[in-house]
């Protein structure tokens, strides 16, 4: 395999969704220093014993790739709330990765094909489902490529063992992150960012529900207050 060149990734918007049952956390949207967090953690636990599960583990950021403010939450959250249970392509649960997409398209194709994947594993009955917020941030930041030839081993569609691998010797080495082909939307565009720094804060977009025919998420439909949102078919 090629050695990753790194290139300067420059997304005015990067579109990332999330479910939308996840609230932000107050100590990450709160203005105090990074420095400080353990220490409030530590007194707020005092009266409120579930604070350490709200806030994940922050041991797994350094205090100076934290960040914090409005909409810090949602580039926290995925490093203090990673698991070996919910490894991704570019991370294995023992460290955590942010992924954005380029366009909301590509960001749809990937959501939906995990949640199908989740959803094939139970027996929920086929309806409206999973309440979907979407974040819209930008990216600028130098990753490392693997848009070009030589990289396809990283990119399978089931095997996540080679990219998480090479995920790891990337950032272990210092890297930002990775920019890569979507393997869910052909011409998409995804970066998986190895600390909350490498991208800017997201805010809030739109929320949608997505529609589960018991064998793939079909349609999404945007929830507005005024009941007007529109639902949109997916491809197969």
């Amino acid at each position: 395999m090629p050695d990753a060149p790194l290139f300067l990734v420059d997304w005015p918007t990067a579109v990332r969704l999330i479910e939308s049952k996840y609230p932000p956390i107050d100590l990450f949207e709160d203005l105090a220093d990074p420095e400080d967090w353990e220490l409030l953690a530590a007194a707020e636990a005092r009266t409120n014993p579930r604070i350490a599960e709200t806030i994940g583990n922050l041991d797994l950021i350094p205090v100076e790739r934290r960040v914090s403010g409005p909409g810090a939450s949602y580039v926290m959250a995925p490093f203090t709330h990673c698991s070996p249970d919910r490894p991704g392509r570019f991370h294995d649960g023992h460290f955590g990765a942010y992924y954005a997409a380029r366009n909301f398209e590509t960001a749809v194709a990937e959501v939906t094909h995990h949640q199908a994947q989740r959803l094939l594993d139970t027996s929920d009955e086929p309806g409206w489902i999973s309440d979907m917020r979407e974040l819209v941030g930008a990216v600028q930041a130098e990753l490392a490529d693997i848009r070009t030839a030589g990289f396809e081993p990283l990119l399978r569609p089931d095997d996540y063992a080679p990219s998480q691998a090479f995920a790891r010797q990337q950032r272990d080495a210092g890297g930002n992150g990775i920019v890569y082909p979507s393997v869910r939307n052909r011409g998409g565009e995804c970066i998986a960012a190895f600390w909350p720094d490498v991208v800017a804060k997201p805010e809030q977009g739109r929320h949608f529900r997505y529609h589960w025919n018991g064998e793939r998420v079909d349609m999404i439909h945007e929830l507005r207050l005024d009941g007007k949102g529109e639902i949109f078919r997916l491809e197969a």
